[in-house]
């Protein structure tokens, strides 16, 4: 009996030390969750992932599944067409002398990243057999910006992605086509191409926007590595060599310039509609060449050290004159300016108005603090660590990141998608937010400022940061992006459109399912919650319509040098 008792009574003790024993780990897990979340709160340097950040196949798989709804939207309604009305089931072309592959060539290597064979296999199809150049234009010229961001750099893409010559047999016929636009007294390309007769035509004035002139050098310049055609890299650098000859004291660039006299116009200096992707290609041109050693992230070893310096000296500009925080929460903003006077080359206005586009700066802050602003022979961590970066990469870093939350702030709408411009002061009618939307509130009525175009900046943004980190909450704010788009701007007829007013639901659309939704916004998605092996960011540059092209050693020497 006492022996009974005995191994009874140890019995209990047993099972008690178990049961402390098992509360205190559920306590230590549950403190290390919560630990975590507040680490996430208040700090986007999570502790450094191990290993490769790997994908979320439901969410991924989610992404792809709306692609293939967007596509077979196109597919069913408009195959060939440039462009696709969702709503009204039809597509259209940009010249009456038919289409040049908008849609399907812009789309191609999104399926080839997501594994779409059969739509893959139809599209190239379809691009054999179908696709020309030949195309007059004359009743709506083709723009040379952007045939060459979406069209050729997406034949580019979908060579590299596939091996397939068919494309670069398509780049070599467009680009032949286009490079008479860079036929003027400057050497700065005309706004627009007749690709038909193969000559450049000018805008009234002979203006072209700044963005425009010069983001083509990615693509021609990775065509002539392709071909050994120098044409194609020396017209395209010629652009970058007349602009920073005419840099203002600032190291910023006004919107507008005259492809005659080869000058800045008097205009707005902004990093949004017409100015964004100047201070992007600065960056991509400087990456598009690699260091000699794979191993190292840093600036010594670049083969053209003039786009460093062009870019460095931007962002110095960008933080002294355009860098501003609102009043109450302290989100960070990239402001404008605005012209004054004889003297309008050193003297503004300041203008607290952000575009959407301008939100890609954030992703690429990051970048460029983690490459250009990495230390000499430093192997960059995932997050990095602040002391591998030198004090401009430490200020580029700090920025982007602060300016990616600013970004997600002004999805805090009723649809919980951003809108197409904010204004960054304080409203009457809004005083409860640090931002609002010109002429508009909610319930409507709304103007254009408050559409939101399925455009893909922030989740651009959000893929460089995932990617950079390995954070989280990177992911999840893509995701509910993501979320947002599936519930107001897909439609049941199948494909996706704008919507005309953010704040107000139900929603009303405009019947345009751009192109760059599956370009750009459906692929950052996409890669975002892939496995960080596809597409490693150190093995590729994306052009601003997200076409990868593979970093190169060139063959070819540049004339534009330090």
């Amino acid at each position: 009996m006492l022996r009974r008792r005995t191994i009874q009574y140890l019995g209990l003790l047993f099972a008690a030390a178990l049961l402390i024993h098992l509360y205190f780990i559920s306590r230590s897990d549950l403190d290390s969750s919560h630990l975590s979340e507040w680490n996430d709160s208040v700090d986007v340097q999570d502790p450094e992932p191990k290993g490769k950040l790997s994908a979320e196949p439901r969410k991924r798989d989610a992404v792809v599944a709306a692609f293939q709804y967007a596509w077979s939207a196109y597919e069913r309604d408009a195959m060939g067409s440039d462009e696709y009305h969702p709503i009204s089931h039809r597509g259209t072309n940009l010249s009456s002398s038919g289409g040049i592959g908008y849609t399907i060539v812009d789309a191609i290597d999104t399926m080839l990243l997501m594994g779409l064979h059969q739509e893959y296999s139809r599209a190239s199809d379809w691009v054999r057999k179908s696709l020309r150049f030949d195309r007059d234009g004359r009743d709506r010229c083709f723009n040379t910006f952007e045939t060459t961001i979406r069209v050729l750099g997406g034949l580019l893409s979908a060579l590299h992605l596939s091996s397939d010559d068919m494309y670069l047999k398509h780049a070599v016929d467009l680009a032949d086509r286009m490079l008479p636009a860079f036929d003027t007294p400057s050497g700065l390309p005309h706004t627009s191409v007749n690709l038909e007769a193969r000559v450049g035509i000018p805008d009234a004035g002979s203006y072209i926007s700044t963005a425009e002139a010069t983001t083509l050098q990615l693509e021609f310049r990775d065509l002539a590595q392709l071909t050994k055609n120098t044409d194609y890299w020396y017209k395209a650098e010629r652009v970058m060599e007349v602009v920073n000859s005419v840099r203002l004291p600032s190291n910023l660039a006004p919107i507008s310039m005259n492809a005659n006299e080869g000058s800045f116009s008097q205009s707005d200096i902004r990093l949004g509609s017409r100015g964004d992707s100047y201070y992007e290609y600065l960056l991509e041109c400087y990456l598009h060449k690699p260091c000699l050693s794979t191993h190292t992230r840093g600036s010594q070893d670049r083969t053209e050290p003039v786009y460093l310096k062009m870019y460095e000296d931007a962002m110095q500009g960008i933080h002294d004159h355009l860098v501003h925080k609102t009043p109450t929460r302290k989100l960070t903003y990239i402001a404008e300016l605005i012209p004054k006077g004889a003297n309008w080359r050193t003297t503004w206005d300041l203008n607290h108005k952000q575009d959407h586009l301008v939100c890609f700066l954030a992703g690429s802050l990051m970048l460029g603090a983690t490459t250009a602003g990495a230390r000499t022979g430093v192997v960059v961590s995932v997050p990095p660590k602040m002391d591998e970066l030198t004090k401009k990469g430490q200020r580029d870093w700090k920025t982007g990141v602060d300016l990616l939350e600013g970004c997600m702030a002004t999805h805090e709408t009723a649809t919980g998608l951003s809108p197409e411009i904010v204004q960054f002061q304080p409203s009457a009618d809004q005083p409860n937010r640090d931002w609002y939307i010109k002429g508009s509130k909610p319930g409507g009525p709304a103007g254009y400022d408050a559409r939101y175009m399925l455009r893909p900046e922030t989740v651009e943004s959000l893929f460089l940061a995932w990617r950079l980190t390995g954070n989280k909450r990177y992911r999840e704010y893509a995701w509910g992006i993501f979320q947002a788009i599936e519930k107001h701007c897909r439609l049941a007829d199948g494909g996706y459109a704008t919507v005309l007013d953010v704040d107000t639901v139900p929603v009303r659309y405009d019947d345009k399912q751009e192109t760059f939704y599956l370009s750009e916004t459906l692929k950052y998605l996409f890669l975002t919650f892939a496995d960080e092996s596809v597409l490693p960011l150190d093995g590729y540059v994306l052009n601003t319509e997200a076409h990868p092209l593979p970093i190169f050693r060139p063959s070819i020497k540049p004339m534009f040098t330090l």
